[in-house]
């Protein structure tokens, strides 16, 4: 939750952090590396896919891949429309300060309870979302681990898995200069 409030949500705006908000970017991201050859290797790949800034807009340091997915998991508004946003939690939040209102949605998993994924179309502060998707009743962290571990694994492909038993299907994306940015991931809809 530290982290969701750090970011800009117009592309084409330069982010700039606190010195508050670069701690929170340090969080704890350790974990058993398996395909790293070092922690500090993976650690230092996992900080650069989720945190570094890359550019949407020319000229600025406007986007990050947790600003793209965990604040979509934050969201950000791109074009007029609203891009990422695949967080139940950050939904939520905004939806309690009425910034968000809910519409409908157009998929509902075949989970009968928790976690569950839900396509949703809504509005964000006057701006649209068609469809997006995500995940509701996981943690953050079990969304970072998740599409980090896709992330590495295939990068930029359709990960089957089977959440609670039941097929899921998650989608990466990369971004930028041959570097491991994370321009999304979430999970697909049928």
């Amino acid at each position: 939750m530290a982290l969701q409030d750090n970011y800009k949500r117009n592309i084409g705006t330069t982010e700039d952090f606190t010195t508050q908000q670069l701690a929170d970017n340090q969080c704890d991201l350790t974990s058993s590396p398996g395909c790293y050859s070092s922690e500090e290797k993976f650690l230092h790949d996992l900080k650069m896919m989720w945190f570094d800034l890359y550019s949407c807009y020319p000229g600025k340091m406007d986007s990050s891949g947790f600003e793209q997915c965990i604040f979509a998991i934050v969201g950000e508004i791109k074009g007029g429309k609203i891009s990422g946003f695949q967080n139940w939690l950050q939904f939520y939040r905004l939806e309690k300060q009425g910034l968000i209102d809910y519409y409908s949605h157009s998929f509902d998993g075949p989970w009968n309870s928790y976690p569950d994924v839900l396509g949703m179309q809504f509005t964000w502060d006057g701006y649209f979302k068609q469809v997006g998707s995500a995940i509701i009743g996981c943690s953050s962290e079990f969304d970072l681990a998740m599409y980090s571990h896709f992330y590495i694994t295939r990068p930029g492909k359709q990960c089957k898995q089977s959440l609670g038993g039941k097929p899921l299907v998650i989608q990466t994306y990369s971004y930028g200069n041959g570097k491991k940015y994370i321009g999304s991931a979430f999970p697909v809809m049928p």
